[in-house]
């Protein structure tokens, strides 16, 4: 069976039908459909995204310097990706070089939101589908710290007292009724494998993190004035420096805000270290000794990323998570990306609702169409535009349209790049040695040292094996956290050196004024957003937005079928998954949060029935 395949199983053949509408701790809305067999493995999915996108048309006649401020409210949990990509697609059209500093704070920036995204999404959002709350109301304090410094020796917070502190707290909350983010939980499946002492630590991190994420944000508010939505520039970043200034004087970064970033980097490195790193490997363990090594082989043969962080500006060599596409699994050949070819980056829209003039044939983002076409299609579809019953994937089922690499279906995100990063490492890549001695440790303890210490069987599993999973997607979100707050140790070093050196600069405005640029020109600018690749396209012409689009991460992994019935890596990933009990589909929410979705970045808002909401004019 090839990669993107789905053996012909449809929506409409024998099988039992199940529903996930709507698929929370997300953001944004996503429905999931599946078909289970008599076994109860899914043995075929559909996921659709149903909220429309028109920022595009919005942007359509705007200044492209104000271009960002629009773009970034596409979403406020990656906030900042799509001002970045957005500024840097409007410099690369302009030819606008920025200045060191400023390369420097655009990427501690970006770090910051990994970190912080990457946590949050694995304790608020995704943990729930490993740990079951209730559980640990069971625990033994004592044994519990035990496991804690088995796995995490140098986490401070790990007596039993505390630990008896925080399981009393969370029992006065069960008991309160009040439930808030742990309401309709599938507590006490037989999905959930982690002891009762596993499951009170990660409960009493998952208030840890609570406390930690709201702090290392301030990073952005220091350098971009605020959080969520931080101010970007085209040209550079909006922050002056003065070291010796205060907030008085009009100089935002001084050496007090310097040294407060500092110690949220610490923070970072610290939490992850202790914490996060720890958790998943300890959860990721457990799991694999019960058999859940599901939900990702498929997705996961085909990958890609435009390649991110360079040490040098400006030079691709430099990269520390280096890009490229990697098809069917052959991680020893890596494909070059360039997001300006319009025979590699192409959207299809055979399978949304959207129109095209052909839609046989997909649009590179330069070219591209926003021109939303709802209509319910299908011999099996159900229900109405407000209220969908039942999907039919021959037709048109989803508000994403459908990105291809050269024709490929691909899934983006933490875990492409790690596999990207590990096979460039291989080949002697210098930049990305780190994530190999990552990757090879994880391996190590997941496989031998964990299993060992908690008294199970140890299992050989290499990581082309353990990789492509739920779990591995999972891991390599983890260890990009780790590795981005080590970067940002060293960007921050670096910056404080070029300022004791006397470069202040945080801005090139020799190309502000539009009297300066050409007739038309247009561009691209890249992120390594949390969720994966994430792209913007401009064309700009007499100094106006003529078109514009967005290719983001969920995009890409929550794609409809294509033209040629190729499936998206969400539903890819879905495929040959056991479920335990389907009307607790822990299994779908489990492989589905891995991604991380973001909805709301695929896809925007329109109102219930489908009416026009405003007009915009533009001056």
């Amino acid at each position: 069976m090839g990669a993107y395949e789905t053996q012909g199983f449809k929506l409409d053949d024998a099988g039992r039908r199940i529903v996930v509408d709507p698929v929370t701790r997300i953001e944004g809305h996503l429905r999931c459909e599946v078909n289970v067999d008599a076994n109860n493995v899914i043995r075929n999915a559909v996921s659709t995204g149903t909220m429309w996108r028109g920022l595009e048309v919005i942007l359509k006649g705007r200044d492209p310097r104000d271009a960002w401020a629009f773009v970034e409210r596409i979403c406020g949990v990656c906030t900042g990706c799509h001002a970045l990509a957005s500024v840097r697609a409007v410099e690369d059209a302009l030819g606008i070089r920025i200045p060191l500093n400023a390369h420097l704070i655009r990427d501690m920036m970006a770090k910051t939101l990994q970190v912080h995204d990457h946590a949050v999404h694995f304790y608020h959002l995704h943990a729930l589908d490993w740990v079951d709350v209730v559980s640990a109301l069971k625990a033994d304090p004592k044994k519990t710290s035990e496991l804690q410094q088995l796995v995490s020796p140098s986490h401070p917070l790990s007596s039993p007292g505390y630990f008896r502190d925080v399981q009393n707290r969370l029992k006065k909350f069960v008991e309160s009724g009040q439930l808030g983010p742990f309401a309709n939980g599938y507590w006490g499946s037989k999905a959930y494998v982690l002891p009762p002492e596993a499951n009170l630590m990660a409960v009493t991190h998952y208030l840890e993190a609570l406390d930690l994420q709201k702090e290392w944000v301030k990073v952005h508010t220091i350098f971009g004035g605020k959080n969520p939505h931080p101010n970007y520039l085209v040209g550079g970043v909006p922050c002056a420096i003065n070291i010796d200034g205060n907030l008085a004087s009009g100089a935002p970064i001084n050496m007090e805000r310097l040294n407060f970033v500092e110690a949220r980097i610490k923070e970072m490195i610290e939490f992850n270290n202790n914490v996060y790193i720890p958790d998943v490997l300890a959860i990721g363990t457990l799991y694999k000794q019960a058999g859940w090594l599901y939900g990702g082989g498929l997705a996961a043969t085909n990958v890609a990323d435009y390649g991110t962080y360079e040490k040098v500006p400006y030079d691709s060599s430099t990269q520390q998570l280096p890009g490229g596409v990697i098809l069917g699994g052959n991680w020893d050949e890596i494909h070059e990306i360039e997001p300006r070819d319009p025979e590699q980056v192409q959207e299809f829209v055979a399978h949304s609702w959207y129109k095209y003039a052909d839609e046989t044939k997909g649009l590179h983002p330069w070219d591209g169409v926003t021109e939303a076409d709802f209509k319910p299609e299908g011999p099996n579809f159900k229900g109405s535009r407000t209220k969908i019953e039942r999907v039919d994937e021959s037709a048109k089922y989803s508000w994403i349209k459908a990105p291809r690499w050269r024709g490929h279906a691909v899934e983006v995100g933490p875990l492409s790049r790690y596999i990207l990063a590990y096979a460039h490492a291989r080949r002697g890549n210098k930049y990305c040695q780190r994530v190999k001695e990552q990757l090879e440790y994880s391996a190590e303890m997941v496989n031998s040292a964990l299993p060992k210490a908690l008294g199970l069987p140890t299992t050989q599993y290499t990581l082309k094996q353990l990789l492509p999973t739920t779990i591995g997607r999972t891991l390599a979100r983890a260890l990009e956290s780790q590795y981005s707050a080590e970067m940002m140790m060293d960007d921050f070093k670096q910056l404080v050196a070029n300022i004791k050196a006397g470069d202040t600069s945080t801005a090139n405005v020799e190309k502000w004024d539009p009297a300066t640029w050409p007739k038309e020109a247009k561009g691209v600018g890249t992120v390594a957003a949390p969720r994966g690749m994430l792209g913007h396209w401009i064309k700009i012409k007499d100094g106006k937005i003529e078109n514009y689009q967005c290719v983001v991460p969920t995009t890409w992994n929550g794609s409809p079928r294509d033209v040629k019935g190729q499936i998206g890596a969400f539903e890819a990933s879905l495929l040959n998954t056991p479920m335990v009990n389907p009307e607790q589909p822990l299994e779908i929410l489990r492989t589905l949060h891995s991604f991380d979705p973001c909805l709301a970045c695929s896809t925007h808002v329109m109102s219930p029935d489908g009416q026009e909401m405003a007009r915009i004019t533009v001056r």
